[in-house]
């Protein structure tokens, strides 16, 4: 009896600390926040320790990370290719490709934009012609394909597609943009179509799944504006045009849904929007022009504020680094200038990467504009891939490389 007692402490006692993974677009609630402590006050001289570094090719999808796998998906010559890698060492596991001949040309960058969905031992990724693709995570194995655009008969954009997937209960759900086919839910099992709503085009925000009063809905920022329907059925809970004036437009920030509340937000003089979730749909509690303005990404909430980008990035003057507090509206604080990013709460604080390939952190306050550190990390830009955290380790890539640095104490 001892041994065995003696043994279970040193099970305890030796168990690796809960963290989070980071399975898809946003992190494990797809709001940008992390639960991981013990993270760094602030950095060394040097900046924080590389743990390990890899060529990749171009793309703005982020990496995923589940069960010590992460997942690369970019574009290596005339391939869209999907990687498993082993989370600590960079190590490759497997691989899977297909063919594409997707140009673009406004960012110049031709590679996937959409981050890789995990669950249930299944990854799914959508490539920038459209290209639905699920595999296994453990070894890599093709379950099933489509092409969206084919299949719905929808357009590339303005940048190709850039939507990342979300999974729910079994289903893939996609903003696909098709004529009677806007938002589309698949089976995780075989790829074949649950249901499918609206006939709005599709955006390049990414859509968001959350529990209102027991419904299970799915929040959605199509190119047309904000829908929220049943993440079960499809069936659509409320409905708002809410869009840019501008033709010329997208909407690229992603909803954040703070319990019961929906933030919206886009640029092109269009501002945010905030409506009240029910189970039965949504109400608008206000939308305002001034406060925030966010170009693709996501606000970030903490503590009854949200942090964000206001502006976008093709103007004169770059984005200006924001906190707001969201019951008034009323700006806390602002660093002009500061350009766009995504955002990462842990711990208290920030971790940012600039396009530029700036890793900063910052506390999260709304006190002032506090930053704690600021390293050189990536430098073949527009860094735009949205970064991961994961059992402490910060993981980032540009147009040719995947990096992985601690930032544990």
């Amino acid at each position: 009896m001892k041994r065995i007692i003696a043994l279970a402490c040193a099970i305890i006692i030796n168990a690796p600390l809960c963290a989070d993974d980071w399975p898809q677009f946003l992190g494990p609630r797809r709001d940008g926040t992390s639960s991981e402590k013990g993270l760094l006050d602030a950095f060394p001289k040097d900046g924080p320790k590389l743990i390990w570094q890899r060529d990749v090719g171009e793309g703005y999808s982020g990496p995923a990370i589940s069960n010590g796998k992460l997942v690369l998906f970019h574009r290596v010559g005339n391939d869209e290719v999907i990687e498993g890698l082993d989370a600590a060492t960079g190590k490759a596991m497997w691989k899977q490709s297909y063919p594409t001949e997707f140009t673009d040309g406004q960012t110049r960058v031709h590679g996937p934009r959409a981050t890789p969905a995990i669950a249930n031992n299944r990854v799914v990724t959508l490539g920038a012609e459209g290209i639905l693709t699920c595999l296994s995570l453990d070894k890599g194995e093709k379950i099933w394909s489509r092409s969206l655009t084919d299949d719905y008969k929808t357009s590339l954009g303005y940048f190709g597609v850039g939507t990342s997937p979300v999974i729910d209960d079994g289903a893939v759900l996609v903003n696909v943009g098709g004529k009677q086919a806007g938002i589309v839910a698949f089976d995780l099992a075989n790829g074949k179509e649950l249901w499918k709503a609206t006939g709005d085009p599709g955006s390049y925000a990414s859509p968001v799944i959350c529990t209102v009063d027991g419904a299970r809905l799915a929040v959605f920022f199509t190119r047309t504006g904000a829908v929220v329907l049943d993440a079960k059925t499809g069936a659509v809970r409320y409905q708002q045009r809410w869009r840019s004036r501008m033709d010329a437009s997208v909407n690229g920030a992603s909803p954040l849904v703070v319990g019961d509340r929906a933030f919206f937000s886009s640029s092109y003089d269009t501002g945010a929007l905030l409506l009240k979730l029910t189970k039965d749909g949504a109400e608008k509690l206000w939308e305002d022009a001034r406060i925030m303005s966010n170009h693709f990404n996501t606000c970030v909430y903490h503590d009854g504020h949200l942090y964000g980008f206001d502006g976008r990035v093709d103007s004169p003057t770059a984005p200006t680094f924001r906190c707001i507090e969201l019951k008034t509206k009323k700006v806390k604080w602002e660093k002009e200038d500061f350009g766009n990013g995504p955002l990462i709460l842990a711990d208290g604080r920030f971790v940012l990467l600039t396009e530029k390939g700036e890793l900063c952190l910052v506390q999260a306050t709304p006190t002032a504009y506090r930053e704690l550190g600021r390293t050189s990390l990536l430098n073949a830009g527009p860094v735009r891939a949205h970064p991961a955290l994961a059992a402490g380790r910060f993981f980032a890539r540009d147009q040719k490389k995947l990096v992985c640095v601690d930032l544990k104490k």
